[in-house]
């Protein structure tokens, strides 16, 4: 399952990435595998999601939510 597939309250944990490239900027943000993840909103459009993540609120579009795969 990945990021781009919860709903707003619903939580993951950070397992892997599938895209090299963009791992590192997520990683850098504080998205590290073993990171408990919580979807706080979804714009009406389904772009940005915004998430909750080490402490503080990020926001994604539906692409680099993609490439995060969760347990």
């Amino acid at each position: 399952m990945t990021l781009e597939e919860l709903r707003v309250g619903e939580t993951g944990i950070v397992k892997e990435f599938t895209d090299l490239e963009m791992s590192v900027k997520l990683m850098e943000m504080g998205c590290l595998p073993g990171e408990p993840i919580k979807v706080s909103r979804i714009a009406p459009l389904g772009d940005p999601i915004a998430i909750h993540v080490s402490g503080y609120q990020l926001s994604l579009r539906r692409f680099e939510a993609s490439t995060i795969i969760l347990q």
